[in-house]
């Protein structure tokens, strides 16, 4: 009878929905892929699932950062915004001026400053702005969402400042090849984004910032008691994703040898919806990079998907709208659970 009832407690032990929460979204990637490599035959061909992995990857670089954020209770409006101002400060600095915005070839080329000081360029840009966003979060105590949706109005019209509302291209080859040269049988923009993923994984589950994130998005007043200094550790995921931001736009404008302050409209929605499809809880505190990355390659194969079987972009957005109401709702029954255990 004791046996019975040790067998009986093991079993009752089970958490089946904290299993399920936990592999949910590599479940979902998984029947995702199934349905529609049985509904088109061309999906699961390599050269559509590097072109998935190709698109997701300025989105999945700057689901990272958001990730970041959105482990200290966080959110950022503006990545979208401060991707196309990031851009267009590094097409500037590549094409040497806007006199220069859409010539193509050597000469004209040799007139910029060369792509790794506009790569640079983009990256101090985006770290800027995130730096910034940070100092009113936590010295002027600003509420994140009103910083940053101010933030994503501003850099917007900066941007259009700084472009004159037109685009900027025709770069040269060595900046086109970090958006569309390839390593082997690889995108540069996949092995970028990878990398920038494992580096944060490295961050976040291994070291003491890391950990002390993760104390800070659980309980904030429990770790400014505990001896944290948790204005600078907010301060600083702001300025990675604005980092990450600015890194994005240097792929994103060299994958499509155009910089434009239109660029990354739309983008808030799709990175926060990869970062909580992800795992990442939006109360803070819960959440790794790895589900971010699947995420990420889970909004890729949906918009693929359904593109491949020519379902209208209206809908997708309907859908991507859809799918991040239904995480979060997830997200809150699994914590009620969680507190109630």
């Amino acid at each position: 009878m004791q046996g019975s009832s040790a067998a009986g407690g093991a079993t009752r032990g089970i958490d089946a929905f904290g299993l399920l929460a936990r592999f949910a979204p590599v479940i979902f990637l998984l029947v995702l892929m199934a349905v529609f490599a049985t509904l088109s035959p061309a999906f699961l061909k390599p050269l559509n699932l590097f072109n998935v992995m190709r698109q997701v990857s300025v989105y999945g670089l700057l689901a990272i950062g958001m990730t970041f954020v959105i482990l200290t209770r966080g959110i950022d409006l503006s990545v979208g915004a401060i991707v196309a101002l990031s851009g267009l400060a590094a097409a500037l600095v590549a094409k040497g001026g806007l006199e220069s915005r859409f010539a193509v070839g050597v000469d004209t080329a040799a007139q910029g400053y060369g792509w790794p000081l506009a790569l640079l360029t983009a990256c101090a840009v985006g770290t800027l702005a995130g730096l910034l966003q940070g100092f009113a979060i936590t010295r002027l105590k600003v509420p994140p969402f009103v910083v940053t949706l101010g933030g994503m109005s501003a850099f917007r019209g900066l941007a259009l400042l700084l472009s004159g509302g037109g685009p900027i291209s025709g770069f040269d080859d060595g900046y086109r090849f970090l958006g569309q040269g390839m390593l082997g049988p690889v995108p540069v923009p996949v092995v970028i984004f990878l990398s920038a993923a494992v580096i944060a994984h490295v961050v976040l589950g291994h070291t003491r910032y890391g950990r002390r994130l993760y104390a800070v998005g659980g309980n904030p007043e429990a770790a400014r008691l505990s001896g944290l200094d948790v204005d600078r550790l907010t301060l600083s995921v702001y300025v990675i994703i604005g980092c990450l931001a600015g890194l994005g736009s240097f792929v994103l404008s060299a994958r499509l040898n155009s910089a434009e302050a239109v660029a990354g409209i739309g983008y808030e929605l799709t990175v926060i919806a990869s970062v909580v499809i992800g795992g990442t809880s939006l109360f803070g505190g819960v959440g790794t990079v790895f589900g971010t990355v699947i995420g990420t390659i889970l909004i890729g194969v949906l918009l693929n998907g359904l593109q491949l079987n020519n379902v209208s972009s209206y809908i997708q957005q309907v859908i991507i709208g859809v799918i991040i109401v239904l995480a979060v709702a997830f997200d809150t029954f699994a914590k009620s659970r969680r507190r109630r255990a």
